[in-house]
């Protein structure tokens, strides 16, 4: 088959700030797959529940998260403008509000929560089952499509991945210092892999990208020559 007729899931994993949602994004409008931020999903169930008094970077009331997840819609809508998908809750786009450093320093304890995990990964299940999507996140090659015929697992020098993420929340006017995302990274790494429940970790079949000192066009030509290989076997 070509690659215009054979439809099939892009799975990127990795640790935080590696630039995989801009990476996915750029695959998805190259292909012109379907890109789910499931990292967004997270962090949009955190920003409920530190608006609803449930979690704090001091406490996590698990009872309560639970309770507040028949209530919580998510979706994703594109905005012209940024040419990309904005998240929204509710009918409402929360996508500047749930890239604060307060979801960052929460959404790894919302996320393992099991509840959680398990109403996301049905949903992020649900919007894959035609294929022709490329999606992002933790567990996505070993817990949300294990079949997925192709995954990625992005990684990066923790120091790096603070400095994008600096200049990032910056760029915003957000007042952050350097020391305090770096901080944030590498208890995120911690967090993500010792999990008890889908832990972070590299699917046995998935290639490995760091992407330290690549720039978005080096990566997306080490993807092509992948994509490419595979679709044409």
């Amino acid at each position: 088959m070509s690659k215009l007729t054979k439809k099939i899931v892009i799975a990127i994993d990795g640790f935080s700030s590696c630039g995989k949602s801009t990476f996915a994004k750029a695959i998805a409008a190259r292909l012109g797959y379907i890109f789910i931020d499931t990292g967004a999903m997270y962090r949009a169930v955190t920003l409920c529940a530190i608006n609803q008094g449930a979690v704090s970077e001091d406490l996590v009331n698990e009872q309560a998260v639970v309770a507040l997840l028949d209530g919580v819609d998510i979706s994703f809508k594109f905005n012209s403008e940024r040419e990309a998908s904005d998240v929204y809750v509710n009918g409402e786009c929360v996508e500047d509000q749930i890239r604060s450093i307060e979801v960052s320093n929460c959404v790894s304890r919302i996320s393992s929560i099991r509840e959680v995990r398990e109403k996301l990964v049905a949903l992020q299940q649900q919007m894959g089952r035609d294929r022709g999507v490329v999606m992002d996140g933790r567990d996505i090659g070993t817990v949300v499509f294990p079949d997925a015929e192709l995954k990625i697992f992005m990684t990066a020098d923790a120091k790096v991945r603070a400095e994008r993420r600096y200049a990032e929340l910056t760029a915003k006017g957000d007042k952050v210092t350097m020391e305090e995302i770096l901080e944030n990274v590498i208890s995120r790494d911690k967090a993500d892999m010792t999990r008890a429940i889908s832990p972070l970790r590299q699917a046995e079949d998935a290639v490995v990208l760091d992407n330290s000192y690549m720039s978005v066009e080096e990566q997306m030509e080490w993807f092509m020559e992948r994509y490419e290989s595979l679709v044409k076997e």
